[in-house]
């Protein structure tokens, strides 16, 4: 679990202080000369936020327990990287830092603020979490938090960091697939799919697993009435088929629509 900030997202830890609210609407290149003032600076560093929920508080304002997030993204990134450590090098605040960062450059770098199964700086917690037999590898909660979670990567991610990128004991690949297809169409009842078998729907992904990888999620403003949401690229997928038919080539869409709307469980195909 993990909660983005930037310029250009829901949120900042700057984003609720009375000041911020002068360039909070404005496009980001005047919203960067704003906050590049001095006085400007200053002040924001010295507010304290308006908003009083302590929940967010906690979110939005502890720095000290943030990183980067690049392009391409690290999930897991050393301790040496958090905001605090690299604040203590260069003598500053974390709070100064975390400024510092979000109005450097173009004004998109992303602060990346992981959850409870990352307090250590170490995967062990979520290794043992999702190797768990009660847990399922499925779902996500970005659809309600279009500008502050980009979760859709999450399958992405397992099939290449724990099969392939991480340091220490991986996963063998075709362990995390069944755990991304089999075991949540078993669970919710979706028993013709999930599976590459006789009878079962024709739905697979063809992929370069030398070749995948996940890109930083980006801000876009494409829902209803322009609204923003945070999109995340993936590269490596040669085909997307469902029901047979291809939807996507080497991530470009094909125009075909197989797909319909599924409501309640669906039985197992009859055994030939």
């Amino acid at each position: 679990v993990a909660l983005l900030y930037g310029l250009e997202l829901s949120f900042n830890p700057f984003s609720t202080c009375p000041s911020y609210e002068a360039v909070a609407d404005l496009p980001l290149e005047q919203k960067l000369a704003g906050l590049r003032d001095p006085a400007m600076r200053a002040k924001l560093l010295a507010e304290p936020p308006a908003y009083r929920n302590p929940q967010m508080l906690a979110f939005m304002r502890s720095v000290e327990n943030m990183y980067v997030l690049g392009d391409p993204p690290n999930y897991t990134p050393p301790r040496e990287q958090r905001l605090d450590a690299r604040a203590a090098k260069l003598g500053i605040t974390p709070l100064a830092l975390a400024y510092d960062l979000l109005v450097s450059g173009d004004g998109r770098t992303l602060l990346f603020h992981p959850g409870a199964n990352y307090t250590d700086s170490s995967d062990a917690n979520m290794a043992s979490m999702l190797h768990h037999d009660d847990t399922v590898m499925a779902l996500g909660d970005g659809g309600a938090h279009y500008g502050l979670i980009c979760d859709a990567s999450y399958t992405t991610h397992a099939l290449t960091y724990w099969t392939r990128d991480r340091k220490g004991e991986r996963w063998s690949l075709p362990w995390v697939v069944q755990q991304l297809t089999d075991v949540p169409a078993r669970l919710i009842g979706l028993g013709d799919r999930g599976r590459l078998a006789p009878g079962y729907k024709a739905d697979l992904n063809v992929i370069d697993t030398d070749n995948l990888r996940v890109a930083a999620p980006h801000p876009v403003h494409n829902l209803p009435g322009g609204g923003r949401r945070l999109e995340q690229k993936a590269e490596g997928y040669r085909a997307t088929v469902v029901g047979g038919a291809v939807t996507y080539r080497d991530g470009a869409f094909t125009g075909a629509l197989p797909g319909r709307l599924v409501r309640g469980a669906r039985p197992a195909p009859r055994a030939a």
